[in-house]
């Protein structure tokens, strides 16, 4: 962009003594100072509607006309259009997560901040699931009891043994093959006791057990 400079003088020349031929004013000195108007005043943007080209440079503390919200045209955007979309992003009661301990009011510039849900992860409402329809509950725990439940056995079929070579009734004892001593009614003497019972376990328990895979970040809520 040119500037305007002079090249005659012409004030000057009112000084100079009648006869001086400097004292004439040449039409080359008048052409010389219209074109160097004229390319000066070329280069130079209206006032209405400029057209810039090239690399605009403004000068600092420049202002400009702040856009209306949600506006998506070619404006400008300045720096109060910019904050007012950044605090749309994140509105009262919106959560931040960083992987950096600063405070969002002071990465964004705007808002109050709080540090949120220490040491539990997210999950998303469900009207459906009382453990989840209100925003904000908690629940869980890190080192919960197993939860309850039950175990199957089948019992393959065992028998008992005897010492005694007899056979009973009801009553007493009937003697058979080789007669042995005479036992109380109702009372068998057991030597051992076979199932094939087995219990299985499985799982595993101890502090800590009950987390999910999980990444540690910090989260803060908005509250104003």
């Amino acid at each position: 962009m040119s500037n305007y400079t002079q090249s005659t003088n012409f004030a000057t020349k009112d000084a100079l003594s009648s006869g001086d031929p400097l004292k004439i004013v040449k039409g080359t000195e008048i052409n010389t100072e219209f074109a160097n108007i004229a390319i000066a005043v070329a280069t130079k943007a209206d006032l209405v509607s400029p057209t810039f080209t090239g690399t605009v440079t403004l000068p600092s503390g420049a202002v400009g006309v702040t856009q209306s919200f949600g506006d998506n045209d070619t404006s400008l955007a300045t720096t109060a259009f910019v904050q007012a979309a950044m605090a749309a992003l994140f509105p009262v009661g919106a959560i931040y997560t960083a992987v950096v301990s600063t405070n969002p009011g002071t990465l964004l510039g705007f808002g109050t901040w709080t540090a949120f849900g220490a040491g539990r992860t997210m999950v998303g409402f469900n009207a459906a699931n009382a453990l989840f329809d209100t925003a904000e509950e908690t629940g869980g725990s890190a080192d919960a009891i197993v939860v309850s439940h039950t175990h199957t056995l089948t019992d393959p079929g065992h028998f008992h043994t005897s010492d005694l070579n007899n056979s009973y009734t009801n009553n007493g004892i009937t003697p058979g093959g080789n007669a042995g001593p005479t036992l109380p009614s109702g009372v068998l003497a057991t030597t051992t006791v076979t199932t094939g019972i087995t219990i299985a376990s499985a799982g595993s328990s101890g502090t800590n057990a009950n987390y999910q895979p999980y990444i540690t970040v910090y989260m803060w809520k908005r509250t104003a």
